[in-house]
Formats: C-alpha cells, structure tokens, sequence
C-alpha cells in the first residue's frame, strides 16, 4: 500500500473528533496494525529521549497548534490540557501527573544550541485537570530536563547565539535547518555534509557555555559544568536524580560525545573512548530503568553498525551487531527491557541503507562463546551479541527530515511515532505484535 492508499484507508479515520476509527489500519507489507492518532494539523509528539507519559502510564502527552494535549492511550482519544499559541511542550513528569512547557521571550543575547535566544517562562500543568502553574523563568538558554523526583530543572546556556546556517532561511518544513556549504573542490555538499561543515563551525567558534540545574521548590540557580565545548542533549536519569547525561555536540567523528556528571558538579565521567578514526558514537539514551546508556556506535562511520550499552554501576560494555538496512535515526528500548526498536533512515543518511525506511522492532541476543571455552579476561571485554530485526511499519513514502521519534508505550504493546508518509506530519503508533 504506497502513499495514496494509506490516505485513502485513513479517510476512514474520525478526523477532527478526537477518537481515531476503532480498527487500525493493517500495514500490507508488515502485517502489523497500524493507527494514526493525530486528528488535526499541528500535532507533534516528543522528541525520542523526552518523557511524554504519565507515571501511571494511561497518558501521553503532546504538542497541538493551539496548546497542549494529552492522548488517552486505552482509546487514542485526544483532550486538551492547557490552550495558548506559541507554547513549547518539554516533557511530562516522571514522579506526579504533570505536563511541563515553556513560552520564549524575544531575541536577546544568549541562547540554547540551536541559537533559541531570550527568557524563557517555565509552566507546569495537571494533565487531569489543566490546572496550570508558573514554576520558573531564565533570563537566556534552554530547559531539557527535569530529574527523577521532580525537583530539579536542567537547562544550557551559551554566552552568544550562533546561526548555523549564516545567511539562510532558517528551518525547512520539518524542522531541519536549510544546510548548504561548498566542499574542498568548490562545489556544493549534499544536504547532509554540509550540515557537518556547519556543525563543525558552531563547535570551532568555541562558545563559552554552561549547564544548569533550577530549584523547582526554590528558583535557586547552580552551574553543573561550564565549557566551551558545545554543550547539548541533557537528559536526567530516569532513576537517580542527582545522575544527568549531557554531550559534545558537532562531527561526531570529531567529538568525544557521551558524558555523564552528578548535580553538584562531580563525577564527570566520558562515556565512550573512541578506538579507531572515523569511528562515531551519539543518539544517547538512557534505560527505562536508569542502568544502562544506549548509543548508536559506528565502527567506522557508515561502514559496521551497532547499538551499544554502557552500564552506569559496573562500566560493562554490551555492543549488539546489526545490518545496514537496520541502522536507525534513533533506538529506544521497551519498558521491561527485553525489546529495542529503531526508527530506520533514508539512502542519504548516515548508513547509506538502500531499504532503510521502515519502523523495526529488534530482539537482543548474546554471541556466546565456543564450547564453553572462556578467554582469560572475558568479563572485562565487550559484551557481542545480535539485534534480530522485525518490520513495522512501511516508511518508504516518509521525508526523514521530520524525525520518527519514536516511543514504547509504558505497557510495551505499541510503538509511536511520527511521519510525513501519507503527506502532512501525524502521530501514529503501531502494534508490537503481529496482527492474527
């Protein structure tokens, strides 16, 4: 079923009410069911590292063109939570039935990593009853987390913007910057090198920065780190709220990316030492049980593919194989841990996949030893093992500049995401389980 067909049996779909057709649709090519959630234009879900469910997990929580939502994840149902243009949603709590968003002010000097300038008013609302709070305001940067138990914010701020993109349009239509740059030989890079070349640019401009906690109960600001590395994708454990995971953005065959510290500025700890060159390692994630970091590893870039474990307590590295067709924008991992699931990539990507684009579902398994026969020093090696794919969801009509980003749902049973594959940006999710 191409993209025409997948429009037609959405027609099928309550656009507009609130509550999706009580039969999803089945993807042909995978015999999964999928369902489009979204019913009106604008509907965006969380990025693939943010919270958006309710500790309960009944609820998700999304961003409308006029405010804040929450699906009701028994029915796909849709209410709003809190109405205004211009809100940003962060992220969901992990500890109380809260909702977090933001609204910027106008530019001013000072500003988050992709050059968001201005303060920035925090909210807090019951995703129950709406009922809204102000919880804090910064007079530059960005919020990108908040702890465990709900008592810290964590945010980064760069002494100046940089554009990364000088002179251009700002954003495409789904959210990637408009990349253009001219190689070594004065000719115009494919989208996705030049965008290195501006990457590299930000990182190369050294920009004072700092990363920062707020004090939910008392507004009291205290630096974590201050660098002039470029500072990006903070995410507290979900588990120790005192842990928090930041990165070195730019190339990531450049940077030394994934680091971890603890609130009072101890601990800072690299997480991943490159081997050989051309070797990457990003897209960090943390366990649904805050044990272990997840990243896409590369050894090298583009040429032998991995989902990698770092395991916080014991430094124990598990690294599982997978093929080129399976590489992933993002992995995420299911709630008791037994399942990865990637997002796929197009042939412009990274991985160069010539049949990239679908949503898979992957089942670890360990590469054991021979006979039984053990190396001397075999607990202190990496951990191989092998990620055995399942398609999904049939994303070849789908622009992978808008991210799928996807999300386990809390009881494991479904996968959301978005795209772009039957014309506009919508939220779907997919069945784990092969439809019967």
């Amino acid at each position: 079923m191409r993209t025409g067909m997948w429009a037609a049996a959405l027609c099928a779909l309550a656009i507009g009410t609130g509550t999706p057709a009580a039969t999803p649709v089945i993807d042909p090519a995978t015999g999964h069911r999928v369902v489009r959630i979204s019913t009106a234009p604008g509907m965006a879900s969380l990025y693939f590292h943010q919270n958006p469910f309710t500790p309960q997990g009944d609820k998700m929580v999304i961003a409308t063109a006029d405010g804040i939502a929450a699906i009701d994840l028994k029915d796909w149902s849709i209410r709003p939570i809190v109405r205004g243009a211009g809100l940003e949603l962060l992220f969901a709590g992990r500890r109380t039935r809260t909702v977090y968003y933001a609204r910027r002010g106008k530019a001013g000097p000072g500003g988050g990593p992709n050059g968001e300038v201005g303060a920035t008013t925090v909210f807090a609302a019951d995703i129950d009853s709406g009922k809204a709070r102000t919880v804090a305001t910064i007079p530059a940067g960005s919020i990108g987390s908040i702890n465990a138990d709900e008592t810290l914010l964590l945010g980064q701020v760069a002494e100046r913007a940089m554009p990364l993109q000088p002179g251009g349009t700002g954003t495409a239509r789904y959210g990637q910057a408009d990349y253009a740059a001219n190689g070594p030989d004065g000719k115009p890079l494919p989208f996705a090198d030049a965008k290195e070349v501006r990457l590299n640019d930000r990182l190369e401009a050294k920009i004072p920065m700092e990363i920062f906690t707020i004090d939910i109960r008392t507004g009291a600001r205290k630096v974590v780190h201050r660098a002039t590395d470029w500072l990006n994708h903070l995410q507290f454990s979900p588990t120790d709220p005192g842990l928090l995971m930041f990165c070195h953005e730019g190339p990531w065959h450049k940077v030394d990316r994934i680091w971890t510290i603890r609130t009072d500025g101890s601990g800072l700890t690299k997480v991943h030492a490159r081997t050989m060159n051309m070797e990457i390692a990003g897209h960090e994630y943390w366990s649904p049980d805050g044990k272990t970091i997840w990243y896409d590893l590369q050894t090298p870039r583009g040429q032998v593919f991995w989902l990698a474990g770092y395991d916080i307590a014991t430094r124990k590295r598990t690294w599982y194989h997978l093929e080129r067709d399976q590489w992933s924008v993002h992995y995420t991992q299911s709630p008791d841990g037994r399942l990865f699931a990637g997002d796929g990539g197009d042939a412009g990507m990274v991985a160069h996949a010539p049949d990239g684009k679908w949503i898979y579902a992957f089942t670890p398994s360990a590469i054991p030893d021979v006979a039984g026969i053990h190396a001397a020093d075999s607990a202190s090696l990496i951990a191989p093992g092998l990620l055995t794919a399942e398609k999904l969801v049939d994303m070849r009509g789908h622009d992978y500049r808008l991210e799928p980003n996807i999300h386990f749902t809390p009881d494991g049973k479904w996968l959301i995401f978005r795209s772009n594959k039957d014309g506009d940006p919508q939220i779907y999710a997919v069945e784990v389980a092969r439809a019967r």
